[in-house]
């Protein structure tokens, strides 16, 4: 079972978090929150574990309209918001993978019809975004 869309795109790390900000802008998304998952591992399980992962950040994702129709439907669904999307690098890697869930998975657990627009118009700005991003998607 897949639960994300993947782009693999040859850009730096740096480049690569910027543009998929900026993708992600394009899209009507804005950043609610941002985990830096390698800063945290070296924090607290050492450099190695760090470096072991590589450069790997969490992305919070919020298209405010499509959070206000999904809410509204079904409170309950802000246990899955924000959007996650993934920017990760692993060590000596030459490319950087870009990952957004699938909000489809959304669908799985509700029986909302409005959820089901709301996750079909996530899903098709998401993969708007990373494709503006190119690379090779999966």
């Amino acid at each position: 079972m897949t639960y994300t869309h993947t782009v693999t795109v040859p850009l730096a790390w740096e480049d690569a978090v910027e543009r998929t900000r900026e993708a992600l802008a394009g899209q009507g998304f804005g950043i609610l929150s941002e985990i830096n998952v390698r800063a945290t591992f070296e924090a607290k399980l050492g450099a190695d574990a760090g470096e072991e992962l590589g450069d790997y950040v969490i992305l919070g994702a919020c298209n405010p309209m499509l959070a206000r129709r999904a809410l509204s439907a079904e409170p309950d669904m802000g246990a899955l918001l924000p959007c996650n999307v993934v920017v990760r690098r692993p060590p000596d890697a030459s490319q950087t993978t870009i990952q957004a869930i699938d909000p489809q998975t959304m669908v799985k657990l509700s029986d909302s019809p409005e959820v089901q627009e709301v996750a079909n118009d996530a899903d098709a700005r998401l993969r708007a975004a990373l494709a503006s991003l190119g690379g090779a998607g999966q």
